[in-house]
């Protein structure tokens, strides 16, 4: 991020995949038996509004991360962060990075 970024919030953009077995929660149809996507987006809220990253693959990798920790049924994440009119001399809509984390 350049120095002005840092001291002007901006605006980001997030798309975050999990991958789980969500087959009980298939025959059940109970809320228990599946990943809770409330405490999901409360996590990636906590990480956004709380981590002074230089870059957006630090805020994508600890976003993932954090999502891993949250509940042992998600086996993957896949999660983009794109910076929304990113500050550079060509028009872009957006620019961002992707990163995907699996349970060893």
């Amino acid at each position: 991020m350049l120095d002005h970024e840092r001291t002007t919030p901006q605006p980001l953009e997030l798309d975050v995949d999990l991958q789980a077995d969500l087959d009980e929660a298939g025959r059940t149809d109970d809320l228990a038996d599946t990943v809770d996507y409330g405490a999901a987006c409360a996590v990636v809220e906590q990480v956004v509004t709380t981590l002074r990253p230089q870059l957006l693959e630090r805020m994508a990798s600890a976003v993932a991360d954090a999502l891993l920790e949250l509940d042992a049924r998600i086996d993957a994440v896949t999660v983009t962060v794109r910076k929304l009119q990113p500050p550079v001399p060509q028009v872009l809509a957006t620019s961002g990075v992707t990163v995907f984390r699996g349970r060893s």
